[in-house]
């Protein structure tokens, strides 16, 4: 049976490592941290249904259906959102699937990254696992940019229609951006402790919004036919071939199930995370998705006038939709309003998450000024200078918004390809090991000899999405509809490769064991049998 045992370090080298906190610690708990060479430093403050809370309206599925649909409307219209919407559901839940089985049999906040020390071959383990790690490190910095961004233009969007002599400028979309980054800040620093019942309201939110513009939409706008919502390709995107066309807007369709990973990076919070964290992965995808499918054919059925919604003056087709539907400005607004808050409180979340993993990252020592970064406050338990540093990476992103919309949505679009690429190299190492036989010492929550199959679909999805994420979603190209994401994450990927170059191979090594572990008594060597 193969082993891996990580570095060990002292724990006085890891900033107030001495603090353990017992808050909601169960046995189960105790062996897991002890198995990984992890201490325990967060108060773990999340059940099931906190966590399912937090996860389901991190994701804000139903809600994304309405603003991340432009490229699938332009790029094939209707059969482009309907058919990559319903693909994009059944591969998420086969990669959430994945992705909680590896977390079940590791829940660490480091997640990808160090399943990945685990499943890699001797040679490339250090390698693989950095990279998997500053990849989803890119990928969850740009998720939180986006629904910033998202919640700060819709009410532009609200502005235009409400005044039609407001003319939108980014430099105040930017400063809305900031507003509601300061209320993201608050609820994960000073309101922490509360944030499993702030989540528990917005979940409440969550559902009864959904029925609160659900119900008005299919009452009151006029209805297109089914073979409208079913059948018909309106591609006005420039591409010749329909068949790329639909694969490209696969966009649209993957941005409503982001962040159902968000479990994995606050597993040292969760009480029983290594059976609790799998299965709000898999709830909440289900969950989502059948809300977010509902909530996609009410949209479809009441746009109307596909052109005269995608030419809107407020920047977004659902509002005008909205106005079709309610004939009144004040209905609209409220029905808006709705979704902004939902997407701003989603925020609270992908802060959480993106702040987790940062530290976990540095930990391990595989970022820049990691002994700063890994930091827990002793008097909230919270990774205090964490959290401070993606919020002022999701405050830097937003800048970029300023000198151009193009360049701040080519490092939005990184979401899905940080993200997604560190999904498939995790996955993929877990199926090349089930494949040839090897051992693995999966956990309490397992898909058994449906694995290779599961495995298999998800790394299907998940190459098709990052190959075509990176295409424009209009022709001809030009420097406005070019998608420069494939710049900016070379771009970002160069950046990491250089600090790694330099100094991130002398200091990453893996996972590290935080030691002495004791569990009943006993020294514990922190490696996986």
């Amino acid at each position: 049976m193969s082993t891996f045992k990580m570095r060990e370090i002292d724990v006085q080298e890891q900033p107030g490592a001495q603090n353990i906190s017992r808050k909601g610690f169960t046995r189960r708990d105790e062996i897991d941290m002890a198995r990984l060479g992890k201490r325990q430093r967060f108060h773990r403050i999340y059940g099931f249904l906190s966590m399912l809370g937090f996860t389901t309206t991190m994701m804000c599925t139903w809600e994304a259906v309405f603003f991340a649909n432009t490229t699938a409307m332009v790029d094939g219209g209707p059969v482009s959102l309907v058919y990559g919407y319903i693909f994009c559901f059944f591969g998420t839940l086969a990669t959430a699937a994945s992705l909680g089985e590896l977390a079940s049999m590791s829940p660490t906040s480091g997640g990808q990254y160090h399943w990945v020390a685990q499943l890699s071959p001797e040679k490339s383990k250090v390698f693989l696992s950095w990279l998997t790690g500053w990849s989803a490190l890119t990928g969850w910095w740009a998720n939180t940019a986006s629904a910033i961004y998202f919640a700060g233009t819709m009410i532009q969007g609200l502005l235009v229609l409400n005044k039609p002599s407001y003319v939108i400028e980014r430099w105040q979309g930017t400063l809305l951006m900031f507003a509601f980054l300061i209320v993201v800040v608050f609820v994960n620093t000073i309101a922490a402790r509360l944030l499993p019942k702030i989540e528990g309201l917005i979940l409440s939110i969550h559902i009864v919004g959904f029925f609160a513009i659900l119900i008005p939409l299919v009452y009151l706008a006029p209805h297109s036919s089914a073979e409208f919502v079913f059948t018909e390709f309106a591609n006005s995107s420039g591409w010749s071939s329909n068949g790329l066309v639909w694969f490209i807007a696969l966009m649209s369709s993957n941005l409503p199930f982001i962040g159902y990973d968000g479990p994995c990076h606050m597993a040292e919070e969760i009480q029983n995370a290594s059976i609790i964290v799998p299965w709000c992965m898999v709830s909440t995808v289900m969950i989502n998705g059948l809300l977010g499918l509902a909530m996609t054919l009410v949209f479809l059925f009441c746009i109307g006038n596909l052109d005269d919604a995608l030419s809107s003056p407020t920047g977004y087709d659902f509002i005008e939709v909205f106005q079709n539907a309610t004939n009144s400005h004040a209905g609209t607004s409220i029905m808006t309003a709705i979704l902004i808050v939902l997407v701003m409180s989603a925020c609270f979340g992908f802060l959480a998450s993106a702040s987790r993993l940062t530290w976990a990252l540095a930990r391990d020592r595989g970022t820049p000024f990691s002994n700063i970064i890994n930091n827990v406050s002793e008097r909230t338990a919270l990774p205090m200078n964490s959290i401070l540093l993606c919020t002022a990476l999701t405050a830097l992103i937003c800048v970029i918004n300023i000198a151009s919309t193009t360049a701040f949505n080519a490092i939005v679009s990184l979401t899905i390809v940080g993200l997604y690429s560190s999904y498939l190299i995790a996955i993929s190492l877990v199926l090349k090991k089930r494949i040839l036989g090897e051992t693995v010492d999966f956990g309490p929550w397992t898909m058994g000899p449906f694995g290779i199959f599961v495995n298999a679909c998800s790394m299907f999805f998940l190459i098709i999405s990052i190959t075509f994420s990176f295409f424009p979603p209009m022709y001809p190209v030009t420097n406005t509809n070019m998608n420069w994401s494939i710049v900016v994450f070379g771009g970002e990927m160069i950046l990491g490769l250089c600090w790694y170059a330099i100094r991130g191979r002398h200091q990453y090594n893996g996972p590290i064991v935080e030691s002495p572990i004791v569990l009943d008594d006993q020294i514990v060597n922190g490696s996986f049998s």
